[in-house]
């Protein structure tokens, strides 16, 4: 991923085609004030991508935590569980 800086103000008075041009690929703007970075701007769809993406590396890590714990549950328990869940909610919804 790409990244421009860019002020603050400057993004202010160009906004409308930042923005397209950050919707067109994959680049991301940086913003500053006072010659400092404050925010990132980027294309929405990237960012909720990232965040899922985010979100299943922190399940693979808590998945790895548990497995070195040894905190295991046989998978046709996890199975029947959510099968059982699943038609419970099926009867209260039903």
């Amino acid at each position: 991923m790409m990244e421009s800086v860019i002020s603050l103000s400057a993004f202010k008075s160009d906004a409308s085609r930042l923005l397209r041009k950050i919707g067109e690929g994959s680049e991301s703007l940086v913003l500053t004030q006072n010659g400092k970075a404050r925010a990132v701007v980027e294309d929405y769809d990237v960012h909720r991508r990232r965040q899922e993406a985010l979100l299943f590396l922190k399940l693979m890590v808590q998945g790895e935590t548990d497995v070195q714990r040894g905190k295991l549950t046989a998978q046709e328990k996890v199975f029947s569980t959510v099968r059982d869940r699943l038609a419970s909610d099926q009867v209260e919804n039903g």
